[in-house]
């Protein structure tokens, strides 16, 4: 055995530095390392190791198998012994703590393909917040750690983040940088390792937090930038670093959009060129992602606006969730959103739907705190097994020292800084949404907008949406006020006791409304609620 035998816990990452004795010109390039490990059932995996810069690679492992598990490395040069058939062991042993992550384990699809759960079993809900450039250096430590403390508290549970090659700005521009420069040196020759030890303590924070990493390799106009094989090596390199931890892997943001809309995008047929090539690219990457990946973490890729992430790929068999964008107009999102969320959770391939970008609080001066309550309930309601919210000033990293203003680029799509848009009251409501929800097995509810009337409908989406389980409980979120009293619930179950309350998606509060006596029809009509607002109407059986 090459290495002293390390012992850890179930699902946390343990990490080996092998150096070389032998120099090469360019080892990034010249140098590819793996290690084969064998767990306790003896089953094997390959895990790619990693460039640490130098004459150092990484590699990086964890499990929830308890036992003894052995690891040999396969280096591409088998004449250099000091990379090349080398043997480890690691102990690993019960997880001891209070962390969903090591405690449940990695996530996974569900076997119903409807919603994401942990590698126990246990249903994951998904609520993610928008931090495109958390990566940054305008994003300081403290800042960071600050940011996380207030999204644990609200209830989130993923963070969208991007490795470094983002939109709205150019490669290598200096506002992209963290506080060791850039992912890759410029043409995309080589990866910068020194920016990856920086990204490597806000990904481990965010998991020692119990935050997920939904990992956004780079925005889509990267594949014209770097091309198909540089994007092969920067998903490597992203795997090998962060594949030990319970991550999502997101293949691309907006994937099929270009850097800029030159005058001849408003050729159609230029247009769809530009489209199937940068599909056939992303869905070529997918597909090396999930080959290296021995984990076998999620995977979904960002679509461009509004559309769903199996418009972006070739071959649905590359992705494992459905994420949507679906606008940033207020209001006057809600039918895309709807009818894209609808769109999704009938596909004939069945995945998990996750709305992943809808009008970010405070955008382009609207989409405030109703909006973001509308779009979340709507959503979750029409079958999504996952929402995320975002808050304009956050996903740039806004900052009040900018040159330009706030924004960190040239566009600005609004000037309140991080520092105050996380404060913003729709992150709040959102978790409490998700809270309410919890409550009760909601991932087995399904969507019954025929359980209330009036509700929404193609052409009038401001009506109210139902979800629920059959015999056990009905959510119904009321957009409109309900002043009149017109509201009726139908189809109520013969033989089953319900009661009823009206929750406050603002706040909270509750305001019990009491047993539910239907009709001979089955129909019931609640009272009104006590004041003119938006509301969610919870009937539930009387023994929950």
């Amino acid at each position: 055995m090459d290495f002293e035998m390390k012992r850890s816990m179930q699902n946390r990452m343990v990490e080996w530095i092998l150096p070389s004795e032998k120099a090469y010109s360019d080892p990034f390039n010249e140098v590819e390392l793996s290690a084969i490990f064998t767990d306790p059932d003896g089953e094997e995996i390959i895990v790619p190791a990693f460039w640490l810069g130098g004459n150092f690679w990484g590699i990086r492992y964890a499990s929830h198998k308890v036992g003894r598990h052995r690891f040999q490395t396969v280096c591409s040069d088998e004449s250099n012994l000091s990379l090349h058939g080398r043997e480890g062991v690691l102990e690993i042993v019960p997880y001891k703590g209070d962390n969903p992550l090591f405690k449940h384990g990695p996530l996974r699809v569900s076997r119903d393909r409807r919603y994401l759960e942990h590698i126990d079993g246990a249903p994951f809900f998904w609520l993610g917040d928008t931090w495109w450039m958390g990566l940054t250096k305008r994003l300081p430590w403290k800042g960071f750690k600050k940011l996380t403390a207030d999204r644990i508290n609200k209830g989130f549970t993923v963070i969208q983040i991007v490795a470094g090659l983002y939109p709205d700005m150019a490669p290598f521009d200096p506002r992209g940088a963290n506080e060791a420069g850039f992912p890759w040196e410029e043409n995309f020759v080589r990866i910068n390792p020194a920016y990856f030890d920086s990204m490597d303590q806000r990904i481990n924070w965010l998991v020692e937090n119990g935050l997920v990493p939904c990992i956004v390799g780079s925005w889509g106009y990267f594949i014209e930038f770097a091309g198909v094989e540089a994007m092969k090596k920067h998903w490597r390199n992203l795997v090998a670093r962060y594949g030990a931890y319970p991550v999502i892997w997101c293949v691309a943001g907006e994937a099929v959009m270009p850097y800029y809309l030159s005058s001849s995008w408003s050729d159609n047929k230029k247009r769809e060129e530009y489209v199937a090539k940068a599909r056939a690219g992303w869905t070529t990457v997918a597909r090396y992602l999930r080959s290296i990946d021995p984990y076998h973490h999620p995977i979904t890729i960002h679509p461009t606006c509004p559309d769903c992430a199996h418009n972006m790929v070739d071959d649905l068999s590359v992705i494992d969730i459905n994420m949507l964008q679906t606008g940033h107009s207020d209001v006057h999102s809600l039918a895309d959103t709807v009818n894209k969320v609808v769109e999704a959770v009938n596909l004939s391939t069945r995945m998990p739907v996750v709305v992943g970008e809808v009008c970010y609080e405070g955008i382009l001066g609207a989409s405030w705190e109703n909006i973001q309550r509308l779009m979340f309930w709507a959503s979750i309601l029409n079958g999504a097994a996952g929402y995320t919210y975002g808050a304009n000033g956050i996903w740039q990293v806004n900052t009040q020292t900018e040159p330009f203003g706030p924004s960190p680029h040239g566009q600005s799509w609004g000037n309140t800084p991080w520092n105050e848009a996380y404060k913003l009251p729709g992150s709040r409501q959102v978790g409490i949404g998700k809270r309410l929800l919890e409550r009760y097995a909601w991932w087995r509810f399904e969507p019954h907008p025929e359980w209330v009337e009036p509700h929404w409908s193609k052409g009038d989406y401001f009506k109210p949406y139902a979800a629920g389980i059959p015999k056990e409980v009905r959510v119904i979120y009321i957009p409109v006020p309900d002043w009149r009293g017109l509201l009726k619930v139908k189809e109520i179950e013969d033989g089953v006791d319900y009661n009823a309350f009206y929750f406050d998606p603002r706040d909270g509060k509750e305001y019990r409304v009491g047993r539910v006596i239907p009709n001979e029809e089955g129909e019931w009509k609640p009272p009104k609620p006590p004041i003119i607002q938006d509301w969610v109407l919870v009937i539930e059986k009387a023994s929950l």
